[in-house]
């Protein structure tokens, strides 16, 4: 019952002479209006942002790496219609396109040949296992050679280019026709000759086109 009277006194209270009869007192250490403490100070407090995250505390002592990817090569001639960085993008991007395209090729002419290829007995898993077979065998054969012409030329090229300071036509047909000459060295001096005259060409023509694209 003394807690039923006390509940029902408390609530027939009027709020507003509670907040008249309260009173209020500052202490010495209360805070200026400047300095009040925020609910953002409160969970600044509780989690600490440099535990969050390691750049938290950096501020604006933050400096910004400024890297030159972006920046082509600023070797005289080097301007073409396909933009490069310098020796590394030419040998990993011309590798790259060559060895692909040579398995292209090589996969096309593995196709003709083994759909032409004669059977001793007409069978359709027998046509499709000659056409991988012959797809395997001239594809990788075509696509490691372009692969390995693409790497040599890329490199003379790079050098005679950094010897001489500029890059040309002159610069890629000589690139090409040592490149020729040494992947078709084992199989003889004119063979040689024939390689290099062939790839000496079709640098040169690379060559200018590009430059007139």
């Amino acid at each position: 019952m003394a807690s039923n009277s006390h509940s029902e006194a408390s609530s027939s209270q009027n709020p507003t002479d509670v907040l008249r009869t309260a009173t209020f007192s500052r202490t010495e250490g209360s805070a200026s209006p400047e300095n009040a403490v925020t609910s953002s100070d409160l969970l600044m407090a509780a989690y600490d942002p440099a535990r969050l995250h390691p750049l938290a505390d950096l501020g604006d002592k933050l400096d910004y790496l400024l890297l030159d990817d972006d920046k082509t090569s600023e070797l005289p001639g080097a301007g073409t219609a396909i933009p490069s960085r310098g020796w590394s993008d030419d040998l990993c991007y011309g590798t790259g396109t060559m060895y692909l395209g040579g398995l292209a090729l090589g996969g096309a002419w593995g196709v003709r040949e083994g759909a032409r290829r004669p059977l001793a007995v007409s069978n359709t898993r027998l046509r499709i296992n000659s056409i991988l077979n012959s797809v395997t065998r001239r594809g990788t054969f075509i696509g490691n050679s372009a692969g390995v012409m693409a790497l040599m030329y890329n490199g003379v090229n790079s050098s005679i280019d950094a010897l001489r300071g500029k890059h040309d036509t002159a610069g890629s047909m000589a690139a090409g026709a040592v490149t020729g000459a040494l992947f078709k060295s084992t199989a003889g001096i004119k063979p040689a000759i024939a390689a290099a005259t062939l790839v000496s060409g079709m640098a040169g023509i690379w060559s200018y086109v590009k430059k007139n694209i």
